[in-house]
């Protein structure tokens, strides 16, 4: 426990290092889960306009068919990945940000 002033201002200090450090995690871990959301927009936006300008270039019901069947697979495919990619970052952003507080969990004890 806190006996006197010097000890009651170091634990202040380790605790504002800990919030610090959590929120270092969190910014870090925020902007990498932007820029992953970003680069799938920015692809996903280009597919489909691939797609699409490929779709007016078709002669019959049967090419645009297998046009639109081949996008929605890869779009699919390619959503069904980046989800996967961004959710094991938000994981890797709710430990990284608890981390700093698991030694002052375990001082408690």
């Amino acid at each position: 426990m806190v006996k006197n002033f010097d000890d009651l201002q170091q634990v202040g200090k380790e605790n504002v290092d800990l919030a610090l450090k959590s929120m270092s995690a969190l910014s870090k871990g925020s902007q990498a889960i932007a820029v992953e959301v970003a680069d799938y927009s920015k692809k996903a936006f280009e597919d489909s306009t691939a797609a699409l300008e490929k779709l007016f270039g078709v002669k019959s019901l049967d090419k645009a068919i297998e046009v639109q069947t081949e996008y929605a697979k890869a779009a699919y495919e390619g959503f069904v990945s980046k989800a996967s990619k961004i959710g094991e970052l938000y994981a890797d952003l709710a430990k990284e940000t608890y981390k700093p507080f698991e030694t002052l969990m375990a001082k408690a004890k």
